[in-house]
């Protein structure tokens, strides 16, 4: 009963320790996009009022600039900024004349489900070929490694570009421009979801050849289990912890390679607006999709960490430690 209050008090201190972190990491997201979109060239009323090519009058740009704090010290834009933010308040978009949170709900869907998808796809990809890799002796192994490398250093506009010629224009089986329906999202999965299947295989397959060799897997065989069950309950459970403890990781990866996939492949989502929303020194929504994009990281970053410590019993019995002490 102690072990197991320690045991909770050592996730409760972990879980308050990510918590505090993430809350420093989003302040840290806001001040740097508030003073990065600054640096833009261009004027933010002016953008509120159509863009640069729009015939706004000297009055009306001033006008807006006295409305929205345009004129005001940086410092003291700053800090109104910053309370907006701790009220919930994301503001209006400059560009679409809509409250950001809006703009950002009817976005995130389609991302969220992109990188969903592409990380889905992923695993799946990585772990096929890290159990090709051990399983099939050291050609297989060699030429594994080989694929993982090369997937892992692929940029995504090239393999999407290249995606498109084949399956799309060549074979004409796939859309190049994402639709609706379940084909649309194919290839934009595959473009985000090969460099890093390419990564995690390699992740995986030194997890699990350092598995095979622990003391807890070589005692299951000599208790006479069989080498499925060996493999299913102690090899992959134990490799699986470093990788999954890198979801997170992964998550954000795939979130910042949606801005890139996203105009491509025609994609609405998070990305694609960002793009158009720096394009036109929309100030409110960069802020409004930079913060629900590293919120989304933070969420998955902490959940995939505590599935790592439920899967290694080392990192548990670590916080077991530090509860105690």
């Amino acid at each position: 009963m102690w072990a197991g209050a320690r045991g909770s008090r050592g996730i409760i201190a972990a879980v308050a320790l990510r918590i505090g972190g993430a809350i420093l990491v989003l302040w840290a997201a806001a001040t740097a996009t508030f003073f990065a979109v600054r640096l833009i060239p261009g004027d933010p009323a002016q953008a509120f009022l159509g863009g640069p090519g729009s015939q706004a009058s000297a009055e009306a740009l001033a006008r807006v600039r006295a409305e929205n704090g345009f004129d005001l010290p940086l410092w003291q834009q700053y800090l109104d900024y910053l309370g907006r933010l701790l009220r919930g308040e994301l503001g209006t978009s400059y560009s679409l004349h809509a409250p950001v949170s809006e703009v950002v709900g009817e976005q995130l869907a389609g991302t969220l489900e992109l990188a969903l998808w592409s990380l889905v796809i992923a695993w799946i990809i990585a772990l096929g070929l890290a159990l090709w890799s051990v399983a099939g002796g050291p050609v297989a192994a060699r030429i594994a490694a080989g694929i993982e490398m090369t997937a892992a250093v692929l940029p995504h506009f090239w393999l999407g570009s290249v995606l498109i010629l084949l399956f799309a224009t060549g074979l004409g089986w796939l859309p190049a421009i994402a639709t609706p329906d379940a084909r649309g999202i194919i290839l934009p999965a595959l473009t985000l979801a090969i460099p890093l299947a390419g990564f995690l295989a390699q992740l995986l397959r030194e997890a699990l050849q350092e598995a095979a060799a622990q003391p807890f897997v070589l005692t299951a065989q000599a208790r006479g289990e069989s080498a499925v069950s060996v493999f299913a309950r102690h090899t992959l459970r134990h490799a699986a912890g470093p990788a999954i403890g890198l979801t997170g990781w992964a998550f954000g990866s795939l979130m910042s390679g949606a801005v890139v996939v996203e105009t491509i492949f025609a994609r609405p989502g998070l990305g694609r607006t960002l793009v158009s929303a720096v394009q036109v020194r929309d100030v409110p929504l960069v802020i409004g999709l930079t913060l629900v994009a590293a919120a989304a990281y933070l969420v998955v970053s902490v959940l995939s960490d505590l599935a790592e410590r439920a899967l290694n019993p080392a990192l548990r019995i670590r916080s077991e430690a530090e509860a105690g002490a």
